[in-house]
């Protein structure tokens, strides 16, 4: 077992997001709350799926030790990439939280019912939004034991 975040282990974060201003928050909010993490990016579905997949200029990328997944995504939408991951023996136990500007229900249930682990709504406010990446810091990259990548593949 992992317990992600744990001091001299960095910490393999993919986040599927298309906004580049959402992007730099969430790096900015990360560097401030863990100096141990390492924030991948990947702009689409079909990029994230190509990073988790090691396929072409994604060979040698880690395996992430947690998914940050917006929803709405070009080429290929989160729903879709969430649920190509939870049928993939290799990557469904990752943990994926959902990190969207959805509050819509049909978007919550759809995402449980696809097996994320948690669905978050993004706050509008800077500081809000600060103190909601923190959380997910504190919580999924600090208390959250996870199995070894080892193991679980």
């Amino acid at each position: 077992m992992k317990s992600i975040g744990g001091k001299g282990t960095p910490t393999e974060v993919l986040l599927v997001e298309d906004s580049p201003g959402d992007v730099r928050l969430t790096r900015e909010a990360f560097r401030d709350a863990n100096q141990s993490i390492h924030l991948h990016v990947a702009c689409d579905g079909v990029e994230a799926m190509a990073f988790l997949r090691h396929e072409g200029t994604y060979a040698n990328t880690p395996r992430p030790d947690i998914i940050l997944l917006d929803l709405n995504l070009p080429k290929m939408d989160g729903r879709e990439v969430l649920a190509h991951i939870k049928e993939d023996e290799n990557l469904q136990t990752i943990p994926i939280v959902i990190l969207t500007t959805s509050v819509a229900e049909v978007d919550i249930v759809k995402s449980y019912q696809l097996r994320a682990n948690c669905y978050l709504s993004k706050p509008v406010q800077l500081d809000e939004f600060e103190a909601l990446v923190k959380s997910i810091n504190d919580f999924w990259l600090t208390e959250v034991k996870l199995p070894s990548q080892r193991e679980s593949e």
